[in-house]
């Protein structure tokens, strides 16, 4: 009689490692069993970027291995305790992200000549774009032979960033704003405040969702 095809076992740990990259907020309530694998694989996941990149980690950090952080010297990615960075994302510095920061994947980052500078506890929703850079415009020759300028990006503490937002070079966003979804700012955005569309435009204070 034929005996019956051989199914593999399946891999739940190398799918385990492919949810957090996508989803990295689930490391932080993982179970001491797991821990017992996704530490040492965390470790030395950090260890390898912080070896080929000037990168820094903090503490208790998740940076998923298909994340792309670019740093040379003079161009870091500073990177505070407890923050995660999810997968496809492209990080370029100068960068410096506070604690408890998080990026989701897709989210493009380059930090241009003066860099970004995110504070404690804000959250960026998936393919987010940040530029801090910007290229000539004078109409005499062409766009990518042009030098680029850059005057840096800030973003405040407990900020929210939702999906596919855009920011430009130059703006300031203050602590615990809201930016919506799909909006792109071009200017800077006051403390609480809630902004959405493209140009991004006030539609609300965060203060008054209490």
């Amino acid at each position: 009689m034929q005996q019956p095809p051989a199914i593999n076992k399946p891999d739940y740990q190398t799918q385990h490692k492919k949810r957090l990259s996508y989803m990295p907020w689930l490391y932080f309530s993982l179970k001491d069993k797991h821990l017992e694998w996704a530490k040492p694989w965390q470790d030395e996941v950090q260890a390898h970027f912080s070896a080929v990149e000037t990168v820094s980690i903090g503490e208790r950090c998740f940076v998923a291995p298909e994340a792309n952080l670019f740093a040379e010297p003079g161009r870091n990615i500073i990177i505070g305790a407890q923050c995660m960075i999810a997968a496809d994302s492209f990080l370029h510095g100068p960068i410096t992200l506070g604690n408890e920061v998080a990026i989701n994947h897709g989210c493009s980052l380059d930090g241009g000549r003066h860099g970004i500078n995110i504070g404690n506890q804000t959250r960026i929703a998936n393919h987010v774009t940040i530029y801090a850079f910007n290229h000539g415009m004078a109409p005499d020759m062409p766009i990518y032979q042009q030098a680029s300028n850059s005057k840096g990006v800030v973003i405040g503490e407990d900020v929210w960033i939702g999906a596919q937002a855009g920011i430009v070079d130059g703006v300031t966003i203050g602590n615990h704003a809201v930016i919506g979804m799909g909006a792109i700012v071009t200017k800077d955005v006051a403390d609480y405040a809630i902004v959405a569309g493209n140009p991004a435009r006030v539609i609300g204070d965060r203060r008054d969702k209490a």
